[in-house]
């Protein structure tokens, strides 16, 4: 796939995922449930390439929180930013290599933890503690319809995508 093309499928995603929550909340459905950022940085990973996935996450909860309010800057956004930077570059790298499934699967728990981890050092930097409850809490238990939506949802948008032969294979260009 060209640089160009590449450009426009990430900006297109990075729109979406700003778009998108907007949705969610008009329809008072929390974000922390459903997960509607998700998708677009997911599906940009695979696409695009780790490298633009990665970078689909960053601009997209920035660009949201600063546009929005949504997600609150700090320490939200920021640990957000750094989930979904996860979610984009661990689904592009490992798409080329393996199926959908495990790619989406890696990603989604590499996430995760990468998200575990920034909430507790920022959290801590502002002198709170991130008990593991509330991490399994909010990593499993909450957001379980959004992982469900994403389990079923981007291997469909990816079978689909490659039938209309809009993306090739697995040759997203790493």
């Amino acid at each position: 796939m060209n640089k160009t093309k590449k450009l426009t499928i990430t900006a297109s995603l990075i729109a979406l995922g700003v778009i998108i929550p907007q949705f969610f909340h008009i329809f008072a459905l929390s974000g922390k449930i459903f997960l509607p950022m998700h998708i677009p940085v997911i599906l940009c990973g695979i696409i695009c390439g780790g490298i633009n996935g990665a970078v689909c996450g960053i601009i997209t909860v920035f660009l949201s929180s600063f546009i929005t309010g949504m997600p609150p800057l700090y320490p939200i956004a920021i640990s957000m930013a750094f989930e979904l930077a996860a979610y984009g570059l661990v689904s592009g790298l490992l798409y080329p290599k393996f199926k959908v499934w495990l790619s989406l699967l890696c990603a989604m728990v590499a996430g995760r933890l990468i998200s575990g981890i920034a909430n507790a050092f920022l959290l801590g930097l502002a002198g709170k503690s991130y008990a593991m409850g509330t991490f399994i809490t909010g990593a499993f238990i909450t957001s379980l319809p959004g992982i469900i939506i994403q389990l079923i949802a981007i291997p469909a948008i990816i079978t689909i995508l490659k039938g209309t032969k809009l993306i090739n294979g697995a040759e997203n260009g790493n």
